[in-house]
């Protein structure tokens, strides 16, 4: 058995050196010979089990277990399951310690394994030299690059001008109106982003018309965006200065150029999605993960019905729920919709603009009823989604955009056990274990091509008001963005 030691002292803390080295993904961003990786599974990549499967630059590929983890310790375990370099029974461990005499971090990374005879020296070589001396200088290179900011919490110096679309008033598209507003340096706990593409959700709309008390006249409308960092305040270590990040959640602000955001609420993003793909699918995203994967653990061979199939929730709604097993029925107003509802993992779609879809869902799905209702419409659709129900059948309501749903009569639903529901995203993610869960998911399926965004339109940051009034005609198809 052959056995590879090397160790160095990164010149960065102990809590920066391990928020890279504990995301079983993150090779791709500080290894040179590391092409592209995923995690198989939809796994969190810091989940002990996971395995990452990944291409080097030279077209070699390897498959990789994580068989322990701890962040007390700050030590992981892997193994390599299969690979095309001849090492069997490989099994590598990464220890981190602090530096007594300075803020730098003590890495020992070690293996032992099996290699054909007369190639002992050869495998090591490229073990010890390849992988784990040029991963040295990648993570020390990454971190030089993104030192974060030691600003003091009161500074003033790097305050910067951002232009930003706020609503004076509640109302229309019209009182959308563009202004400078001041962007601070990042206190703890806070992380500074430049935007490059900006998701656009009814929730916005909502919000301007004054139907959701999320944000108060005079503030910058928008709850996510994609983008770089700029800086970071103090106590932020998940991510640092030129991360690529999207983020979702409360306060609003993110219709703007730049802005400060809570770190728990900002993740990192796979560098094979594009910046658009993320804005596109971020908080729509998330939603689909966690109707499919949460509220209602979808089992193959229900029925999904889809409202509004075509929209930017709707797409990826449906090709998720098509790639876990599902049969898909969507609904949509026009046969162009449609054809990109069949296109994104419908089965069956129903062209109407009248409300009228329940025998069509029965006869799509043989008499049985939707297991999952995924419904966006609102007051119009109730009495038609309490037929295409199936016994013990899941209605979900995520909108209004035929008005407001009054109360629901239990007794409505008790003729086939059904449920009724209405949640809300900024929930789900309000746990910062549960958010990095389903972020780990999203980002999994959209890899793999389980779900896939829709970018319907790309507007300029100014012209706001239009993107609003497109999206309130339902005329548009899948999801809108804002470019800075």
């Amino acid at each position: 058995m052959i056995r590879v030691t090397r160790s160095t002292v990164i010149n960065a803390s102990i809590d920066r050196v391990w928020s890279v080295l504990r995301d079983f993904n993150s090779h791709t961003k500080w290894h040179p010979v590391v092409a592209e990786s995923i995690i198989e599974g939809d796994e969190p990549s810091d989940r002990v089990g996971c395995v990452r499967r990944f291409r080097l630059q030279d077209g070699a590929r390897v498959r990789e277990q994580l068989l322990s983890l701890s962040d007390r310790d700050h030590r992981l375990t892997y193994c390599i399951l299969n690979a095309d370099i001849p090492l069997e029974h490989y099994v590598a461990t990464v220890q981190l310690k602090p530096v007594t005499d300075g803020d730098g971090t003590f890495w020992h990374w070690q293996s032992t394994f099996r290699t054909p005879r007369g190639r002992e020296q050869e495998l090591a070589e490229l073990v010890g030299k390849g992988v784990y001396e040029s991963g040295f200088e990648g993570v020390a290179k990454l971190l030089a690059k993104r030192s974060h900011s030691t600003a003091p919490r009161h500074a003033t110096q790097g305050v910067s001008r951002s232009k930003s679309i706020v609503f004076d008033q509640a109302g229309g598209p019209e009182v959308l109106v563009s202004r400078e507003l001041e962007v601070r340096p990042p206190q703890a706990g806070e992380v500074r982003i430049r935007h490059s593409a900006i998701g656009i959700n009814y929730l916005d709309v909502y919000i301007r018309r004054g139907l959701v008390p999320l944000a108060q006249p005079g503030e910058a409308l928008g709850v996510e965006g994609v983008g770089t960092v700029v800086d970071v305040g103090e106590a932020v270590t998940h991510v640092m200065t030129g991360d690529r990040v999207a983020y979702l959640g409360l306060p609003t602000g993110s219709y703007s150029e730049l802005r400060n955001v809570p770190a728990a609420h900002v993740v990192r993003m796979p560098r094979e999605v594009s910046d658009d793909v993320a804005a596109a699918g971020f908080l729509k995203g998330l939603t689909a993960e966690y109707l499919l994967h949460r509220l209602h653990v979808l089992k193959p061979g229900e029925v999904v019905l889809v409202h509004a199939a075509a929209g930017g929730l709707g797409v990826m709604v449906a090709s998720w729920a098509r790639a876990l097993g599902a049969t898909v029925i969507g609904t949509v107003s026009s046969e162009e919709k449609a054809r990109l509802a069949r296109d994104h993992g419908c089965h069956h779609v129903i062209v109407n603009s009248n409300y009228l879809f329940a025998d069509a869902v029965l006869q799509a799905s043989g008499g049985h009823g939707a297991d999952l209702i995924v419904d966006g419409l609102g007051e119009q659709a109730v009495p038609e989604n309490l037929v295409a129900l199936a016994m013990f059948g899941q209605w979900v309501n995520l909108g209004m955009a035929s008005g407001g749903i009054a109360a629901i009569d239990p007794h409505l639903l008790l003729s086939k056990s059904a449920t009724f529901s209405a949640p809300a995203v900024l929930h789900y993610t309000s746990d910062a274990k549960r958010f990095h869960q389903m972020t780990d998911r999203l980002w999994g399926a959209i890899l793999s091509g389980a779900t896939r965004p829709h970018v319907g339109g790309r507007y300029p940051l100014a012209a706001a008001r239009d993107a609003h009034r497109d999206l309130e005609s339902r005329s548009t198809r899948g999801s809108l963005l804002l470019i800075p």
